[in-house]
């Protein structure tokens, strides 16, 4: 590397005695010296060699000295490292150079054996700062490109781990979200190529950008089904809350989604969001030559089956109760225990609600009925029949009601 010089003096004698002192580097092609007799010269010559690493400037001179040029320097974008010349003795200035900016500072008169010294230190100093402004820059450049196919989260820590150790397999609580379109496959049976594909894209676009705005990880995309995971890989001691927040930014995106685009003649189909909350097995599991950053384990497996009982139940949202219970002012009511499949035991469920659902009477009334249900209470099938007549939108009190009808005992029910 030829390191590139400025040396700002009006002695008329000092650009002699460097060529001299230096030739031996200039020869070699380590030195590219380049000399100006005062502050507004040095900055001329800065505009025509912006590629200078390095100024050595003496303090008096005229037009502009040599603290008006480092201030000058340090003001710039470009902050070029300078050494600045100044009499034996004169602390006063030496002081403000260097509360200024300066790199380093040299007495006069100059001892040149000290002033080689001072330029190799200061070439090295320049040297590791170009260095650390190429790395900060690949990390960027890294960060920019990942970013475009990873969640944030994994695209910053891939960006600063090029070897990926932080994505390791490793057993993590997290909460994970399931979404899925009702009627898609018709869908795409029927909608010609580039509507779906405009489509598709605009509703996964903006479902991911709710997801980031939550600071989830998008862990799968497959079609229009979307596995979110909170809790990974950074920490979030708040996972639950997150999740619930989410599914419901979600769950209104999607509803206003639909519109839009049935307004337009396409038939969109509800979104259906499960959430669960638990232990998972949580890392990238595409081996040496494939990035594939997932969770497995039964806590996923659970969050995709509340997603498909949203189906029978009429709802949107169906979340567990270890969601609820974790989630900071969890607003919602009961679903019930569900006997999903795959699982042994029932699993009580809820629906999440905005908060003026949950404070309106109806939601009373249904916790009411739902209670009653619970205990035996031969009261639950009126009570639920008076809530649909009254709120025949309601699709959970009607699923309940419909469930006594045919003989139902109690809230525990058998989902497929």
């Amino acid at each position: 590397m030829t390191a590139t010089i400025l040396f700002v003096d009006d002695e008329p004698d000092l650009e002699a005695l460097i060529l001299q002192k230096f030739r031996r580097q200039i020869r070699d092609g380590q030195f590219a010296l380049i000399f100006a007799r005062d502050g507004l010269e040095a900055l001329e010559s800065l505009e025509q060699n912006p590629h200078v690493d390095m100024v050595v400037s003496d303090i008096n001179m005229p037009r502009m000295d040599g603290l008006s040029l480092l201030a000058k320097l340090q003001e710039a974008e470009d902050k070029k490292s300078t050494i600045i010349v100044s009499a034996y003795g004169d602390m006063s200035n030496i002081r403000v150079a260097m509360n200024r900016g300066a790199f380093d500072f040299l007495t006069k008169p100059i001892d040149f054996a000290d002033l080689e010294t001072t330029i190799e230190k200061t070439i090295r100093h320049v040297e590791m700062l170009r260095d650390v402004r190429r790395r900060q820059m690949e990390a960027e450049r890294a960060h920019a490109s990942l970013s475009r196919f990873f969640s944030p989260e994994i695209a910053r820590r891939l960006a600063a781990d090029v070897d990926g150790d932080g994505m390791e397999v490793q057993w993590r609580d997290v909460a994970t979200l399931f979404t899925d379109i009702t009627g898609f496959t018709s869908l795409v049976e029927s909608a010609a190529p580039q509507t779906l594909g405009e489509l598709l894209n605009e509703y996964v676009g903006g479902m991911t950008e709710i997801v980031f705005a939550h600071e989830g990880t998008v862990a799968k995309i497959i079609g229009d089904a979307i596995q979110v995971l909170f809790n990974a890989p950074g920490d979030q001691p708040d996972y639950a809350t997150r999740a619930v927040a989410c599914a419901h930014d979600l769950d209104a995106w999607a509803e206003d989604f639909s519109a839009r685009w049935k307004a337009r003649g396409v038939n969109f189909g509800a979104t259906r969001i499960g959430a669960h909350a638990g232990p998972a097995l949580v890392g990238n599991f595409g081996g040496n030559r494939f990035f594939d950053y997932t969770a497995y384990g039964d806590t996923v497996n659970t969050a995709a089956r509340l997603e498909a009982a949203n189906k029978h139940l009429g709802t949107r949202i169906c979340v567990s109760a270890s969601v609820a219970k974790a989630a900071a002012n969890f607003h919602g009511r009961p679903v019930g225990d569900l006997m999903l499949r795959g699982r042994s035991e029932p699993l009580r469920a809820f629906e999440p609600l905005p908060e003026a659902k949950f404070e309106a009477p109806e939601t009373a009334q249904y916790s009411e009925a739902f209670a009653k249900m619970e205990a035996g209470d031969a009261g639950a099938m009126p009570a639920f029949a008076a809530l649909v007549g009254m709120h025949a939108d309601d699709p959970l009190a009607g699923f309940h009601l419909r469930r006594l009808l045919n003989g139902a005992k109690g809230i525990r029910m058998q989902l497929e």
